[in-house]
């Protein structure tokens, strides 16, 4: 009679545990979208799912009515793809017009922060190879140009958190590599980037993000500003729309971190958006 009471006790903790895996699942909307703004989250899209990206941006405010708050300035604008392979593992492609940039894609969620707290983050590596388009004379002197100078690299190890229904919280150490830079700056180059999301009705919230780059150029009056935006999202089950401020005209990352001398305090801000499409 023990042994079979024994018996029972250990099947009941066996259902027991297993109840508790079958219900420790992965956080839903720690984010909305892959993209915060022009910083990628710790999101893949789902196996199979594909989604195209519009990323625009306009011309900086500075010149006031002249060219309607920058909506008539040069702007610049990408066009991207991402497809799930797995749930945790996206590819993805994007074409930018400044500088005829090419963009190749990967990502991975190592980690999933789940209900229960066992998982308490999100781990997720991102990373890129970008190709410069543009003429060779662009890349210094001929006789020293190979087509390797046309790359460049940019890798995020993001780790995020949702807090609650309402804050969702992300930080991202940064390494980025160009093959080829003007002399003053430097080919590698460290950073930090950090961005959160506030949820205010069902599906509106309010985003923003800051990147830092961490170690100085070689020429000081090189040192890139300090990346700021704020804006507004708006979700759907099969769309995302982004509507912000920002101090950075460049779409793909590693430009921006390296190359941006906007200074939003001193107003060198635009207005940006995106838009991510699920199909």
């Amino acid at each position: 009679m023990k042994k079979i009471f024994a018996l029972l006790i250990a099947a009941l903790m066996f259902v027991s545990v297993l109840a508790q895996e079958e219900t420790d699942y992965p956080v839903r909307d720690v984010f909305e979208t892959g993209i915060l703004m022009d910083n990628p989250t710790v999101l893949t899209p789902f196996k199979g799912l594909l989604e195209f990206q519009i990323h625009h941006r306009f011309g900086i405010v500075n010149n006031g009515i002249k060219d309607v708050f920058g909506i008539y300035a040069p702007s610049n604008i990408r066009l991207g793809l991402n497809y799930g392979i797995t749930d945790r593992i996206m590819i993805g492609a994007g074409s930018t017009k400044d500088y005829k940039l090419q963009d190749f894609i990967i990502k991975y969620a190592i980690l999933q922060q789940t209900v229960s707290g066992k998982v308490p983050v999100s781990l997720t590596y991102y990373g890129n190879m970008v190709v410069d388009l543009r003429n060779e004379s662009e890349f210094g002197p001929a006789e020293a140009y190979r087509e390797i100078h046309r790359l460049s690299y940019f890798n995020q190890v993001i780790v995020a958190r949702k807090i609650s229904e309402v804050f969702s919280l992300q930080v991202a150490p940064t390494f980025f590599y160009f093959n080829s830079v003007q002399t003053g700056y430097r080919n590698a180059n460290f950073a930090l980037s950090v961005g959160g999301r506030a949820r205010f009705a069902a599906s509106h919230a309010i985003i923003a993000e800051y990147n830092q780059v961490l170690n100085g150029q070689k020429n000081e009056d090189f040192n890139p500003k300090p990346q700021l935006a704020i804006g507004w999202e708006k979700g759907t089950a099969t769309h995302a729309f982004q509507l912000f401020f920002a101090n950075y005209k460049g779409i793909v990352p590693q430009r921006n971190f390296l190359f941006n001398q906007n200074d939003f305090a001193s107003g060198d801000y635009l207005v940006g958006m995106n838009i991510t499409v699920k199909f």
